[in-house]
């Protein structure tokens, strides 16, 4: 029951958002909606947890080191199977690989992780999404240069890299999380009214982002189910978090609630991001659609079952 009233709200606002999103197509809407989440409240939460923690917790590379060599782990698994059985296709393998390694860390992650877990996961939680986006960001438009796709093969390598670093350096999380290490650095405390305002915005975070999660998985409609859709949700659900506890009991050295913040935020489902990526580069856009969709319903068995054991202090942690 208690693992029941944690995963509920979760997922439940998801299909709330769902159902809202199939009763009323309205695509204006929506963007208000993402607007709201991506630009303030997500922003707001990430810079509130990090300012709030001590300086040399932001400093553990070790645990960067470990998370992110899991998550471009993940991403050479997905990656390598896209080659074999696209006989070669970089850009469909590309996105392949983001499918099978890029959590949803933004929308589902910092709410999730910290109902879970509770203020101590707000750290990890924080760098794992801020490098695991650093990497993804990165490696993606790298790959598909390398790759000719449409409406990339005309830019030089060095366009394309002025391009990832400013994409990098200027999304609302990381612009946030780096905001917040500087305050942590400084101890900096906003004025109350500004607190007040940002506690706001961040309590409504999670509820709102879950809730646009759905209404997204809504109007993006399942065309095509893909003949390797199994194995990337598989590589997303399992093989991810697989390698996460792998790593990190290699690694050693962490305290639980790092280690099992790590877990969860591999074990989630792919990010609706991909989709975005998929569209951008006119490749492999309907398909990645469909794994999305099919592996946020999945992950409500999977990431259930992750966080039973978490919970339970049922994973070893070394």
């Amino acid at each position: 029951m208690a693992l029941l009233s944690l995963v509920f709200p979760f997922f439940g606002l998801i299909f709330l958002g769902y159902f809202a999103g199939k009763r009323n197509r309205s695509a204006s809407s929506l963007g208000w909606l993402h607007t709201f989440v991506f630009y303030f409240a997500l922003p707001s939460l990430f810079f509130q947890l990090v300012s709030r923690t001590p300086i040399e917790e932001l400093a553990n590379w070790r645990f960067i080191a470990s998370t992110t060599f899991a998550t471009y782990c993940a991403f050479v698994v997905a990656f390598v199977v896209g080659i074999i059985s696209t006989r070669g296709n970089i850009a469909h393998s590309t996105i392949q690989g983001a499918i099978g390694s890029y959590s949803n860390v933004g929308y589902l992650g910092p709410g999730l992780t910290l109902a879970a877990l509770g203020p101590a996961a707000a750290v990890p939680t924080a760098l794992i999404f801020t490098f695991d986006n650093i990497l993804l960001f990165t490696i993606v438009p790298l790959l598909m240069t390398l790759g000719n796709t449409t409406g990339q093969g005309d830019k030089s390598l060095i366009t394309i890299l002025v391009g990832v670093v400013k994409k990098v350096l200027f999304h609302p999380f990381i612009v946030a999380t780096i905001l917040g290490v500087i305050a942590a650095y400084f101890q900096f405390v906003p004025p109350d009214p500004v607190e007040r305002l940002l506690a706001m915005l961040g309590q409504a975070a999670a509820p709102c982002a879950l809730f646009a999660l759905g209404i997204t998985m809504a109007q993006r409609p399942m065309k095509r189910v893909p003949s390797e859709l199994p194995f990337l949700i598989a590589a997303k659900l399992m093989i991810h978090p697989g390698l996460m506890v792998v790593i990190l009991t290699l690694a050693g050295g962490f305290s639980p609630e790092w280690f099992y913040t790590a877990i969860l935020m591999a074990s989630l489902p792919t990010a609706a991001n991909v989709f975005v990526m998929a569209e951008e580069y006119k490749s492999y856009v309907e398909r990645t659609s469909a794994t999305i969709f099919i592996a946020t319903v999945s992950s409500v068995i999977t990431v259930s079952t992750i966080l039973y054991l978490v919970t339970n202090n049922l994973i070893p942690v070394k």
